[in-house]
């Protein structure tokens, strides 16, 4: 049994700046997003579209800096509606308290599809066009925000059997109790494995929205497993059928992700045929 090793979340201090680490895994995943997105212009169909729909760094740039915007917005907004409603319709000054913490990742994904939703208009690009270059640029950012997660010492896991050789105390939970460290677990599913998926699936050309597809699917899978590992937040508890409210919010995804995946391959014919 391993105990959490108590990491200084500040990273940095400079006079009265003090630098998080938990910031510093952001800055890490936006530069990892505009790489990838960068690299993601050599593959087809984006390398080979001419004209004024061509792709460019340009385009990796406006999408890094809206999805940022949809991220903190519909993160914010997503946690107030989706997990303290009562609270924050009582005291909605508190939502603009972000220092405070509470984001969601699923409030976060509906703001960046509205992002994207205005960047494929404003370029008069497809939208699936748009979602299918985006998508296996997300997973890495999501690993780099659990190691933040993990560093902060937050959102730990559920109890676990001490004799499992990684299971680890987290004091700040209130108890000495051995548990599951579902940060890492979140970081190697929801990160690390399913951004291989993702990126070897899209090096070959699909059918419009199925990388799309794909990443809906895959996330809402991995997460809802990886909840059976983390610990339920504290005012919510489990809801009804023993499921957490991040397995709730998963199953619309997984749905989505389904039907956009058959959709798409029956309505559109196959690249290069």
């Amino acid at each position: 049994m391993l105990m959490y090793p108590q990491i200084d979340p500040v990273a940095l201090q400079i006079g009265p700046l003090s630098i998080h680490w938990y910031g510093l895994t952001y800055l890490v995943a936006f530069v990892l997003f505009y790489v990838l997105g960068t690299m993601r212009l050599k593959h087809a169909p984006y390398n080979r579209i001419q004209g004024e729909g061509a792709w460019s760094r340009r385009d990796v740039e406006d999408i890094l800096f809206l999805g940022v915007m949809g991220v903190v917005i519909g993160g914010r907004l997503g946690y107030c509606l989706f997990y303290k409603p009562d609270y924050y319709l009582a005291n909605p000054l508190d939502i603009f308290k972000i220092w405070q913490g509470g984001m969601s990742f699923h409030g976060g994904l509906l703001g960046v599809l509205g992002a994207f939703t205005w960047f494929a208009r404003s370029r008069k690009r497809p939208w699936l066009q748009v979602a299918d270059f985006v998508a296996p640029c997300v997973p890495t950012g999501l690993a780099s925000g659990r190691i933040g997660n993990f560093i902060n010492g937050e959102l730990w896991g559920r109890t676990a059997d001490p004799s499992l050789p990684w299971a680890m105390v987290f004091p700040q939970s209130g108890s000495m109790m051995a548990r599951h460290p579902s940060q890492l677990y979140q970081f190697l599913l929801e990160g690390l494995l399913l951004f291989i998926i993702l990126w070897l699936y899209a090096r070959k050309e699909r059918k419009p929205g199925q990388v799309a597809a794909l990443f809906l699917l895959g996330y809402g899978v991995f997460r809802f497993i990886a909840e059976y590992f983390r610990e339920p937040d504290d005012f919510l508890g489990l809801l009804s059928m023993g499921l957490s409210m991040g397995q709730w919010l998963c199953i619309p995804m997984i749905l989505g992700g389904m039907a956009l995946w058959i959709w798409s391959d029956r309505h559109f014919a196959r690249p290069g045929v």
